[in-house]
């Protein structure tokens, strides 16, 4: 079961974006293969029907079970933020796509985290300098210090920029600063997009 934490300085704008976009996105897959088994006129094809129905089934099947087998969240580097809802402009950008984020209140990552999770996803490098004050220095060494970030299948490696999935490495856009949710939107997207293709392909 592919566990994934989104993080991000504050926990209110990107890293949640993430995490409801990625929730999304499994939704949405998971949907589709249960479409998927589904004949024209919305019945469930069996397995012995025909051959291609057959094996159109069993792919539905495993891309839902893949799908379900999912756990995603998102946390802080920082404490500034923490018990605070998602940044409301972030929250209306989510909530235009028809993406709910309700109930989330930010939290800072921790070193059980790092433990738990199997990817940390990051947001930018100043969130990887960040976590020097959260992981032992010989994690931190293996982790950030050493190679390149874009090696995603690197030995005991867990941590990663999230633009790193898209083949071109580079800092999620921050709307803190910028105030482009717009951009930070689509950074996210395409980032996430890419992990879920990576994942479901078993190329990480």
């Amino acid at each position: 079961m592919p566990r994934i934490l989104f993080v991000c300085h504050g926990n209110i704008c990107r890293s949640p974006m993430a995490e409801f976009v990625m929730k999304k996105m499994v939704t949405e897959l998971q949907g589709s293969a249960i479409l998927g088994c589904a004949g024209k006129d919305g019945a469930t094809l069996g397995c012995a029907d025909n051959d291609a129905a057959g094996l159109k089934c069993a792919e539905s099947r495993a891309a839902e079970k893949n799908c379900a087998d999912f756990e995603i969240a998102s946390a802080a580097t920082s404490t500034e933020e923490i018990g605070n809802p998602v940044y409301p402009p972030a929250r209306r950008m989510l909530e235009r796509h028809g993406i709910s984020c309700s109930g989330k209140t930010a939290r800072q990552m921790t070193l059980r985290d790092y433990e738990y999770y199997d990817y940390i996803v990051l947001m930018d490098r100043n969130n990887l300098r960040n976590l020097r004050w959260i992981l032992p220095p010989e994690i931190y060494e293996r982790e950030c210090a050493g190679g390149s970030m874009q090696d995603l299948r690197r030995p005991h490696r867990k941590i990663s920029l999230l633009m790193d999935w898209t083949g071109n490495s580079r800092d999620v856009a921050d709307p803190w600063y910028t105030g482009d949710f717009e951009a930070t939107w689509n950074d996210v997207n395409e980032g996430c997009r890419a992990m879920l293709t990576s994942l479901r392909n078993g190329q990480a």
